[in-house]
């Protein structure tokens, strides 16, 4: 299985706005703290706004910020939301196989796919942001070497 750029920017967004908290932070900073295209991760933002993941603030003074707590983003449903489709094979989208109705492959990939996202499903985005690990990609990405407390235990979110 191989999950899209659209998730993995959204995993990105989510990670760094999360090790940012409470500071608000733009498009522009997280695109150039990763080296990825601007444009493309705008259109990322926009859904995980809708989604109600980020809170965006237009205008002067404005930017983005986790619209949840770090604890209640889970990464399963994140995948969920932001993959077009799930479908491993053909025959999971409705296509056409000469062999779908006794294949066992089909059920193989489904359970599969079922295990990828539970696994995914037993991860918060705090998980990803707490211990050492979300200092040193903090400090990779250039921000605060320390992860404050807030950025994993909100309690001002929408």
């Amino acid at each position: 299985m191989r999950l899209t750029r659209y998730t993995d920017y959204a995993l990105r967004a989510l990670i760094y706005l999360g090790l940012h908290e409470p500071q608000q932070s733009s498009i522009a900073e997280i695109a150039r703290a990763y080296g990825i295209s601007e444009s493309h991760l705008t259109k990322v933002v926009h859904q995980l706004g809708r989604l109600g993941l980020i809170r965006t603030t237009r205008g002067r003074g404005g930017g983005l910020r986790l619209g949840q707590r770090a604890d209640e983003i889970v990464i399963g449903a994140v995948v969920r939301q932001t993959e077009d489709g799930l479908a491993l094979v053909e025959c999971f989208a409705g296509g056409a196989c000469a062999i779908t109705a006794p294949c066992r492959l089909r059920r193989a990939l489904g359970e599969a796919l079922a295990a990828f996202l539970a696994v995914l499903d037993g991860y918060t985005l705090a998980d990803l942001l707490g211990d050492e690990a979300g200092s040193e990609i903090a400090a990779i990405l250039g921000l605060p070497k320390e992860v404050p407390a807030t950025s994993l235990w909100r309690t001002d979110h929408v």
